[in-house]
């Protein structure tokens, strides 16, 4: 007998558990990508501050988004430049923090979908931590998405062997809610 179950005899069939070893670190959710995303139509002059604003924001290399389709009624034709996007991989979580920011740590239910991502529009860039007025750059918007998972959905990703992700690992959106109210102090409305 250990000192414990000498002084209470209640406890002497019950099994001592450690807290850690009652977390599955499978299901521990984590912040895969987020994507910033300018759209700027067939404007040259916007998509150009876009990718200038980016590249603020992030310190990293943007990318052009590039047509596919022809659609006579917006006018756009294959091959057209029509926006600019990053997806920012390191520093992910000090970047979101800054984004939430301007949306004043308030989220809505509709942001989230049923996958567990998330995603919502700054309408002015000057709302961002950290970031001043550019003249050359006037007031911009942009989109943010981020995408949410846990470890083992690589394997709906990897060439050998995919497989789907089952229905029990998934992320819910009311996973993802909790997630992002615990992580990041966020109200969700």
């Amino acid at each position: 007998m250990t000192p414990d179950t000498k002084n209470n005899p209640e406890s002497v069939g019950e099994p001592q558990v450690s807290p850690k070893a009652t977390t599955n670190p499978m299901k521990e959710i984590r912040i895969a990508q987020i994507s910033l995303n300018i759209g700027s139509g067939k404007d040259d002059g916007q998509l150009k501050k876009g990718l200038k604003l980016l590249q603020k924001i992030t310190n990293q290399a943007p990318i052009q988004t590039i047509t596919t389709k022809r659609i006579p009624a917006w006018s756009l034709r294959p091959g057209l430049a029509i926006g600019c996007k990053i997806n920012v991989g390191k520093n992910k979580e000090t970047l979101l923090k800054r984004l939430l920011v301007a949306k004043e740590n308030i989220l809505s239910q509709k942001n989230f979908d049923a996958q567990g991502s998330f995603s919502f529009g700054i309408p002015e860039y000057i709302d961002i931590d950290g970031m001043e007025y550019d003249p050359d750059l006037k007031i911009m918007g942009l989109e943010v998405a981020v995408t949410l998972e846990r470890p083992g959905f690589r394997i709906k990703k990897r060439k050998i062997r995919s497989k789907t992700i089952g229905k029990s690992h998934k992320i819910s959106k009311k996973e993802s809610i909790q997630f992002i109210q615990t992580k990041f102090n966020i109200k969700v409305e």
